[in-house]
């Protein structure tokens, strides 16, 4: 008798019992938590507008201002400001805002010069501004983007209550031909599938600079930036992940009027952001990001054992009946989610753009080893 006779049945009962526990932790992860974003249905809110800054990093953004800051001034909002940090700008970034001053008495432009001795990143640019911000209710977005609609300011400061001190928005990016744009905003949706979704079961853990509002007061409390200055990236997720953490703040989520950011269009350009935006995982709080780990763990280990297991032939109805079901969920969900986002495009590419993620993801996570990391310069 051959011992593959009982060797090979048993590393493939192993194997179905792997790809069961990974299939229920992603059922659990779809109908506990995403869920409950795909059939969100919007609070009915009492009118509330307080004052508001809009803050604005910009460094060599004379293009970008030029096309997308009158949109931010067409808000139709009672009484805000638009506060722009103009960062160590070598191009006609400052020139443009000083006119633009001249037409809008409620933009205020702060100007920081480059010294040779000493380079910073976006982080202080952000402080800067506010600092020069006005009011108590602030809202963040960057030079590159632009709202959806007139009503983008309004609908994010009505998510305010007297306890709330985080709005969290979506920030898309445009849509462009091609697979690779695709990719790229189903990843982004991905993104915000989760943290929308974790927010609304009161386990956020972070938010977008493209989108975000807080409060001034949250921001001096936790003295900025101050725990992680040291780390490039994070003036958004990793201070919203503090603030969770250290001030037990609420929020609430928006999903009204998104912005819609400029979108790379190389693979290498964008494996270079996000190189940048994955280094700050580690500095998580212990619950995030053992809830990341489980979502991102499961599916790997969810194709591998579905794949070894159609090789070795293991039960084939029952794997594929299971890959189906997970499939429909997921489907059933992401059309949902993406309807609420005005990503519905992506559904039908969706399956084969969750393949190519799972390749990508090593890739940036082992080149942020072997390679030099980026910066706002």
């Amino acid at each position: 008798m051959d011992w593959s006779d009982f060797i090979i049945p048993s590393a493939g009962l192993i194997i179905f019992y792997l790809f069961a526990l990974a299939l229920l932790v992603q059922l659990w992860y779809y109908l506990r938590y995403f869920s409950g974003f795909a059939f969100y249905k919007k609070k009915e809110l009492a009118p509330f507008t307080p004052p508001a800054s809009i803050v604005i990093c910009a460094k060599n953004e004379d293009h970008n201002i030029v096309n997308f800051l009158p949109l931010v001034f067409e808000q139709e909002y009672p009484e805000f400001e638009v506060v722009v940090v103009n960062d160590c700008s070598f191009d006609n970034t400052g020139d443009i805002l000083n006119e633009m001053a001249k037409k809008h008495t409620n933009l205020k432009v702060v100007t920081i010069i480059e010294n040779e001795h000493h380079a910073h990143g976006k982080k202080v640019a952000l402080m800067m501004g506010i600092k020069g911000a006005t009011h108590e209710h602030l809202l963040l977005t960057d030079a590159d983007c632009y709202p959806t609609g007139k009503d983008w300011l309004k609908n994010m400061m009505q998510q305010f209550t007297p306890e709330t001190d985080i709005v969290l928005g979506y920030g898309a990016y445009e849509k462009r031909k091609g697979f690779l744009n695709k990719v790229i905003r189903f990843d982004t949706f991905m993104i915000a599938l989760q943290y929308l979704s974790f927010s609304l079961a009161r386990k956020t853990y972070m938010g977008t600079g493209r989108n975000l509002a807080y409060k001034k007061s949250l921001f001096f409390s936790l003295k900025g930036f101050a725990s992680h200055y040291h780390i490039e990236s994070g003036d958004d997720d990793l201070f919203i992940n503090e603030a969770i953490t250290k001030m037990k703040s609420k929020t609430e989520i928006c999903v009204d009027t998104p912005t819609v950011s400029k979108v790379k269009t190389t693979l290498n350009s964008w494996i270079r952001q996000k190189r940048r935006h994955v280094t700050t995982f580690e500095q998580y709080n212990f619950g995030s990001k053992f809830r990341l780990t489980m979502l991102s763990a499961s599916l790997y280990a969810f194709y591998f054992c579905f794949v070894v297991l159609l090789i070795v032939q293991f039960q084939p109805i029952v794997v594929l009946s299971a890959f189906l079901l997970r499939l429909i969920i997921q489907l059933l969900i992401y059309n949902k989610s993406m309807k609420l986002l005005m990503e519905k495009d992506l559904l039908v590419f969706s399956p084969l753009i969750e393949l190519c993620l799972l390749v990508l993801y090593p890739v940036v996570t082992l080149s942020n080893m072997f390679f030099k990391k980026s910066n706002w310069k």
